[in-house]
């Protein structure tokens, strides 16, 4: 199956120098292949949405907002497909890949009540006959970097807010599973969005700096490893772009004595292994508090022995890994752990699957007496790998959070009212969970962490969203009385 470039409402019919291989990981099967964009190809993407561009920010809000209430209704109505197709590239399981598709279309209705957010100021009289007004308008071309692991529901942090806004969009998503972009590609067609204002780019690295350097495109947003965030920063940066670059991150589960146990086990097995760890506000830290970590892990244990690893779409709990370079590289973090003196709780460098043998297989791995100092507490990991380190007050624990390069989300398991509310307060970390262990905020809300976890100063959707996609003017003006005249009796309407 070929996998191409959508451009100007259309699949690209041209013919790519360079490809690239897209696994089913639950089979270790060649599913199809990916056209990878040429230089020239990025140009001819680019130049289709400038020409966009200056029909869709003249589009009145109101028309705006009916093609994305159609989208929204479009894409309910086929979240089951698109859920299929991030089963069959990426291979979490159907479950979960329904769920991001459902948590992206929450900014896509976010993005339907635009208008109040795009509305400006007014001061009538801020001098004798003068009045001072806000207007935001749209940057241009815009463009969207998504990584592996969320392959719809991290677009969908962005575009719905950059279309709503005016703006045109193009989308370079993972070239490991591509195919739910372009479906949700088809689906902006569908509800009757202008050709050239959505437009999805495949490839590589090259595709990447071509949309860096190239002068019409007006902004970057970017989520995935932190290396390449603070890449695409300060290349972005460089060339005087807006960047919103979303790293890595290693999130901590504070767990207090006076935590319900079985509430705190349940949460740390959900939010270390589902979607095999491949998320960035996984929990692969979990910090305990003496004297309950014993208890604690053995409860872990006792669940996450009950896990059914196995193909995504026969009702396993937990799929394969991505590709097996990366399955291999997450394996060799659980050799390094073992090397480096951490006890092995539960290995899972040899699972008993529930599916072929060459689907790209790691089993969910617990280890105990982490410390700072071995390598799969210092790194992002992102698989199914959770440390247990044993503190021995909430001021260590805390200080050991705050103490690490990364800050994107955190949460503290604690009935004590007044230790949740200093943690928020005291903790050094973007995204906060009280006894809810996977913090992502809600569509109204913005998402991104601290330190090294965010490069650029604004977060992804919510108001910090609407900032990013617009800029602010500000309008100073004095008329004389104008005289009006014309007779139409009937109630205004919006177009």
């Amino acid at each position: 199956m070929r996998i191409t470039h959508f451009v100007n409402g259309n699949a690209w019919n041209g013919k790519a120098d360079r490809t690239g291989e897209v696994f089913n990981p639950a089979t270790g099967e060649v599913t199809g292949h990916v056209d990878f964009a040429s230089n020239a190809v990025v140009d001819e993407v680019v130049a289709s949405a400038q020409k966009a561009f200056e029909e869709w920010r003249s589009t009145s809000i109101a028309k705006r907002t009916q093609i994305l209430f159609a989208f929204r209704e479009i894409l309910n109505a086929r979240k089951e497909e698109v859920a299929a197709l991030i089963t069959a590239e990426h291979g979490k399981v159907l479950s979960d890949a329904l769920g991001e598709v459902t948590r992206g279309q929450e900014v896509v209705e976010f993005a339907c009540g635009i208008a109040h957010l795009l509305k400006g100021g007014y001061t009538e009289g801020a001098s004798t006959d003068v009045d001072v007004y806000s207007i935001r308008q749209p940057l241009g071309v815009v463009a969207i970097i998504s990584p592996f692991n969320f392959p719809a529901m991290v677009p969908m942090w962005f575009f719905p807010i950059a279309i709503a806004a005016g703006n045109t969009v193009i989308v370079k998503p993972s070239e490991k599973d591509p195919s739910a972009i372009n479906l949700i590609a088809q689906m902006w067609k569908d509800a009757g969005l202008p050709d050239g204002v959505f437009n999805v780019v495949h490839g590589d690295k090259i595709a990447v700096d071509r949309l860096i350097e190239h002068s019409d495109v007006k902004s970057i947003s970017f989520v995935g490893s932190t290396p390449i965030a603070r890449y695409i920063y300060e290349k972005g940066t460089a060339q005087g772009k807006r960047i919103q670059a979303l790293g890595g991150a290693k999130n901590h589960m504070l767990v207090l004595p006076d935590a319900d146990l079985d509430l705190a086990a349940d949460a740390a097995v959900n939010a270390g292994f589902g979607s095999a760890g491949e998320r960035c506000m996984a929990i692969s830290v979990l910090v305990a508090v003496e004297p309950i970590a014993d208890a604690l892990i053995e409860k872990i244990k006792e669940r996450m022995l009950k896990l059914n690893t196995g193909d995504g779409t026969k009702g396993s709990d937990m799929g394969p890994l991505v590709t097996r370079v990366h399955r291999d590289k997450v394996a060799s973090f659980v050799d390094a752990g073992v090397n480096e003196g951490a006890k092995i709780v539960v290995d899972g460098r040899n699972p008993k699957v529930n599916g072929a043998s060459n689907g790209f297989w790691l089993g969910p791995t617990l280890f105990d007496q982490v410390s700072p100092q071995m390598s799969i507490y210092k790194e992002e990991i992102f698989g199914p790998v959770l440390s247990v380190v044993r503190v021995k007050t909430y001021n260590e624990g805390v200080s050991l959070i705050n103490a690490h390069p990364y800050g994107n989300g955190t949460a503290i398991f604690t009935n004590d009212g007044g230790a949740a509310r200093k943690f928020q307060n005291e903790i050094q970390v973007g995204m906060i969970g009280v006894n809810v262990p996977i913090p992502v905020p809600t569509a109204y809300y913005s998402f991104g962490g601290w330190k090294a976890s965010l490069f650029g100063d604004t977060h992804a959707h919510g108001t910090e969203g609407v900032h990013f996609f617009t800029r602010g003017k500000v309008v100073t003006s004095r008329w004389l009385d104008p005289s009006h005249g014309g007779i139409n009796l009937g109630f205004p309407q919006n177009n």
